[in-house]
Order: structure tokens, then C-alpha cells, then sequence
């Protein structure tokens, strides 16, 4: 979600060369490991009569899952190539796709306006920001949530980079789906734990729950398990 010119490119040219299809990229599990495995953590915050964004939507595999939860969804990314690819993959319009960079104000509160007060589904976004864009971004989501809305943000934990470091540094090199991201400029920012909470509470949102789960990647171990990554996730609402 980095609205400099630069992340943008990188995004469009990694959506734009991604094959499509289910589980094309690393982090594009099933909807029954990722949204469907988080309902726990947040349903019974959401307010189901709210529709849902999924913020960061990529090709929509979450989305649509979430559409058939409740009664609108709302797919947005920062990328054209990526809604593209969602459309491409929902040929009944399960669900609604936008292009849309979420730390832009105007952009936002477009959006807001459109849709009034809804929830936000979001997964492994803010730590591809810039330090300097992540308030702004959190920001957005509060004015998204307003006083009914809550946000469920699921984020890679410190420890994570030592988990990808692992993959990557294979005798045999990083997997294609981790050497595709590399080759486009994409790499995940540190973040410190405490950081994501902390970017709430400052936009005037209350944390509700939190924990830690384990991101299921469509990668496999040598013992043919699923490779993992740590997260660590939140509830937050209240900002009306």
C-alpha cells in the first residue's frame, strides 16, 4: 500500500506477471485456512448487517469467501493487476472488486462515503508500508470503520523474518512463488510487534482481541507440510 510511484510499479508487475489460478502466489492459501480460520477471532465483533472490505484484496480468494459470509464484500488493492486477475477469478460477481490505494484520504473517504460504515478484513498489509504511510493508512481504516465497523488485522510477526530468511536461503534457492516477489522489489518490512496495536490506538481505535496464528503459504516443507509464518493478530474498533 505504498502510494509512491515506485511500490506501485512493483505491485502492477508482480500482478500483472502472476499466473493465475488458485494458490499462484505465496501467501494465496484457501479461504479455509486463512478468512475461514479467522472467523473465530473476529465474528463476534464484526456486525454482520455492515458490509466488508477486504483491504489488500489481491486476487480476491479471501473475498469472496467473506461475500458468502456476509451480504456485500468489497474487495480493494492498490493494484489494477490484481483486481484484475479477482474479476477474472469471480466470473458470478460473488463479490465487488476497486482499485484503490487506502493511505490516500480522498480516495478513502470516497470510498466511505459509498459504502458507510463497514468492516475491514485485512492480511499482511502494513508490513509492506513505509514507516511514514502506516498512521496514515490505520487513519483510513478508522474513518471505514466509524463508530459500528471493526477491523480484524492480521500481521507478520518479528519472528517471521526469520522464517522467510529460511526459505529463501534453500541449498536449492528461494521457491519460484518467493523468488517471484524478489524479483519485482517486494520485500516485507520490519515492524515491531507492538507497532500495529500502537498504530491503532493512536487513530482513535480501542483494541478489542488479539493473539497469534500461524499464515499458511502455499509453499511446501521437504516433509510436504505446509510452510508457515508467524502473525500476530487484533480486533480493534470504536472510532466513531
Amino acid at each position: 500500500m505504498d502510494v509512491t510511484g515506485t511500490n506501485l510499479q512493483a505491485w502492477e508487475g508482480f500482478w500483472r506477471d502472476a499466473p493465475g489460478g488458485p494458490g499462484s502466489v505465496l501467501w494465496d492459501a484457501g479461504a479455509e485456512v486463512t478468512a475461514a480460520a479467522h472467523l473465530s477471532f473476529f465474528e463476534a465483533h464484526f456486525d454482520p448487517s455492515l458490509p466488508v472490505v477486504d483491504l489488500g484484496c489481491g486476487n480476491g480468494t479471501q473475498t469472496r469467501f467473506l461475500a458468502k459470509r456476509y451480504g456485500r464484500a468489497v474487495g480493494v488493492d492498490l493494484a489494477a493487476a490484481a483486481i484484475g486477475h479477482a474479476r477474472h477469478q469471480d466470473p458470478g460477481g460473488v463479490a465487488e472488486y476497486r482499485q484503490l490505494d487506502a493511505a490516500d484520504p480522498e480516495a478513502v473517504r470516497r470510498l466511505a462515503e459509498e459504502l458507510g460504515e463497514v468492516n475491514v478484513y485485512m492480511r499482511g498489509v502494513l508490513h509492506q508500508c513505509r514507516p511514514e504511510e502506516r498512521a496514515p493508512l490505520v487513519e483510513g481504516i478508522a474513518v471505514l470503520t466509524g463508530g459500528r465497523g471493526r477491523v480484524f488485522a492480521d500481521e507478520l510477526a518479528a519472528s517471521a523474518k526469520d522464517a522467510l530468511m529460511g526459505l529463501a536461503q534453500r541449498p536449492d534457492g528461494p521457491p519460484a512463488k518467493l523468488a517471484a516477489i524478489f524479483a519485482h522489489g517486494i520485500a516485507p518490512a520490519e515492524m515491531p510487534d507492538a507497532a500495529v496495536p500502537e498504530l491503532f490506538r493512536a487513530a482513535g481505535m480501542e483494541v478489542l482481541a488479539r493473539g497469534e496464528v500461524a499464515l499458511v503459504t502455499t509453499e511446501r516443507r521437504a516433509d510436504g507440510s505446509w510452510f508457515e509464518v508467524p502473525t500476530n493478530w487484533l480486533v480493534a474498533g470504536g472510532a466513531g
